[in-house]
């Protein structure tokens, strides 16, 4: 339990131990988000990390000059789509394995060549959107390789997706950022992030559903 109120304490004054970090250790801040990014996005484990909130606060270290701007966009970019590519990398490799099972009491097999059929028809957007969903965007490449998505179709969206992602964010954080309202009311803007798409997520799952 001590370790989920730190984790969230972290989460919610990511702002506060962010500029600790940067004003101890210098361009190691870089190595740091980059490890970050990379692990929320590219292993199917690690769902709970502050990607959202964190790019916002990045921006926001740029607007007061205690970080690089283009740097922090490339950098973070990169590992988005690395992370991603990682993650899709594994589900690829459990994929032709899980198309060999047979119905059973855990396993439907034509509800899983349907998930297939979707990410060919409509899995770009499907992983563009995802970046902006915390949770969403740590298992959809990984179902997105499970599923059998053509890798240069699955990479087009990736990179486009991260970037709109990583750039958004980080440069809303650098003009917003550090308005004194926003910088107030943080912890809210943060909750705000996760529960909102969040709601969306909830919204689309019960509208497939009750269609189904």
């Amino acid at each position: 339990m001590e370790i989920f109120a730190t984790l969230l304490d972290f989460i919610l004054h990511v702002d506060k131990y962010l500029e600790i970090f940067v004003k101890n250790n210098g361009t190691w801040v870089y190595v740091l988000l980059f490890v970050i990014i990379f692990v929320e996005t590219g292993l199917v484990v690690m769902p709970f990390l502050p990607g959202d909130s964190l790019l916002f606060v990045v921006g926001a270290m740029c607007g007061l000059g205690l970080m690089s701007l283009p740097l922090s966009i490339g950098l973070l970019w990169l590992a988005a789509v690395l992370g991603n590519q990682t993650n899709y990398t594994i589900g690829h490799y459990f994929g032709p394995k899980v198309f060999k099972w047979e119905d059973s009491k855990f396993f439907n097999k034509k509800a899983f060549n349907q998930a297939h059929d979707f990410y060919e028809k409509y899995g770009g957007i499907t992983i563009v959107a995802a970046r902006f969903m915390p949770f969403v965007r740590t298992f959809a490449p990984f179902v997105a390789g499970v599923a059998q998505m053509t890798r240069g179709k699955f990479t087009l969206y990736d990179i486009t997706g991260g970037f709109l992602w990583v750039a958004g964010l980080v440069t809303l954080g650098f003009f917003f950022g550090n308005i004194p309202m926003v910088k107030q009311h943080l912890d809210k803007v943060i909750y705000a992030m996760i529960l909102i798409p969040g709601m969306f997520v909830m919204w689309g799952a019960w509208k497939t559903r009750a269609k189904n």
